[in-house]
């Protein structure tokens, strides 16, 4: 059996990077092991025109996986328990994806790992090679990856491949606006009162002549795209790196941002078990 998985907390270019390597795997059965940011949930269930046939982990039988697919992570702590087999005898494991490399890293049998602003990019450079088509709704699904993996093509880690292969899906029929509405998102009230509350405890360290800023917030309750605050935050104020630690409910949920070269959020994010990249990591903790 093979089986396509991507990292917990699953985001657009998780999503995006399944629905691509399903066609190259067509008869592997896609799994999330684990939750799905609230961006993607909502999709899930205000899409009208995408449907995604997933199985659910608990009827998935781990002896029998003889190929497992990893996209957009390859860290052993972010597949849930799909960890339990790697390094299981005669299993082959192929990982395609675009994230720096850390000491959590599973090894796999075919390794596709390359530096670009999103993990699709990668997948859908395959697909073109192979001559693989694509619908009009699947080129929508890959372009929110790209969309918001790069920020619309803005992040730093936006490579001149992410451009092309957005430009190819918006050649595929990729519906901008759709896009526009999955990934411009109005605050709500809670996300409202946590930003404030990361702009005034926000406190700044000089740290080897790097400005540093370090900022809390917390809530009961589990308030979805604090990442999006962060950045906000970073935005607004015009930090060059900014750590945000946020408790809600049980968890703490630790996220970094950098514009310098010289501070890689992602180092510090390993160490708490999570990953990402040298200008956007993240990491829960519990």
């Amino acid at each position: 059996m093979d089986v396509i998985i991507t990292h917990i907390n699953a985001d657009f270019d998780a999503l995006a990077s399944m629905l691509a390597a399903q066609k190259l795997y067509p008869e592997a059965k896609l799994v999330f092991p684990g939750s799905q940011e609230k961006g993607l949930r909502d999709f899930f269930v205000r899409s009208t025109f995408y449907v995604l046939e997933a199985d659910r982990v608990k009827d998935i039988e781990l002896e029998n996986i003889k190929r497992l697919i990893i996209v957009d992570t390859r860290q052993r702590s972010r597949i849930g328990k799909f960890a339990q087999i790697v390094g299981k005898p005669g299993l082959e494991i192929h990982i395609y994806d675009h994230h720096p490399p850390s000491a959590d890293d599973v090894r796999g049998t075919l390794e596709v790992i390359e530096e670009r602003g999103a993990t699709i990019t990668i997948l859908l450079k395959l697909l073109k090679q192979k001559r693989i088509s694509i619908t009009p709704d699947e080129a929508t699904v890959m372009m929110l990856g790209i969309y918001e993996d790069t920020g619309s093509l803005t992040f730093s880690s936006t490579t001149e491949e992410d451009f092309c292969a957005a430009a190819y899906l918006l050649s595929k029929g990729a519906s901008l606006n759709i896009i526009s509405d999955m990934i411009t998102r109005e605050l709500t009230a809670e996300q409202v009162f946590l930003l404030n509350d990361l702009i005034r405890s926000a406190e700044r360290y000089n740290i080897r002549g790097v400005e540093v800023v370090v900022t809390t917030g917390s809530s009961d309750r589990y308030i979805g795209d604090v990442a999006v605050l962060v950045h906000k935050l970073k935005d607004m104020e015009n930090l060059n790196v900014v750590f945000a630690l946020i408790r809600m409910e049980e968890r703490v949920y630790l996220i970094g941002r950098s514009r310098l070269e010289e501070v890689n959020v992602a180092e510090v994010a390993v160490e708490f078990g999570g990953g990402g990249h040298p200008t956007a990591a993240s990491a829960t903790i519990r």
